[in-house]
């Protein structure tokens, strides 16, 4: 347990950079008076940020051999993406950021429980057992609460 504190701690810096993503999303969208520019906006300084980061690390661009045996559908993530920032530029200023975030963490499990189960998009097949369902129903009753 102790060997995986750093991760854990870095996964929780990870759901609050979520957060605080989509509040300053939904403030830029207020500002810009635009939710598709904001969400422009968001991905541009991400792509920046990426570029800056492949650059410090020398990471080799991959070579078109390798990106032509890639599945066709691990190159969604990008629209997949897009439809969660521009949810949540919309969502956040009108659920308030628990309530979307409680939500989206809930949808999320609900998900991952489905694609665990039927080991979708090359995920190791883990069934849905009781302790999953009862974590699932926790997060629902999380979400009644926080909404309150």
């Amino acid at each position: 347990m102790l060997s995986a504190m750093p991760y854990m701690l870095l996964a929780l810096l990870a759901g609050a950079s979520v957060v605080t993503q989509q509040v300053l999303n939904s403030s830029l969208k207020e500002s810009l008076d635009s939710a598709t520019w904001a969400g422009f906006a968001s991905y541009f300084v991400g792509v920046l940020c990426m570029s800056a980061l492949a650059l410090a690390l020398r990471d080799p661009l991959p070579s078109a051999s390798v990106a032509a045996r890639v599945p066709w559908w691990a190159w969604a993530g990008g629209a997949f993406g897009t439809l969660f920032i521009g949810l949540a530029i919309l969502l956040v200023p009108k659920l308030g950021a628990a309530t979307f975030l409680a939500l989206l963490v809930t949808g999320q499990m609900l998900a991952s429980i489905a694609f665990d189960h039927f080991g979708l998009f090359g995920l190791t097949q883990r069934a849905i057992d009781l302790p999953r369902l009862i974590g699932v129903a926790l997060l629902i009753g999380g979400v009644v609460l926080i909404r309150r």
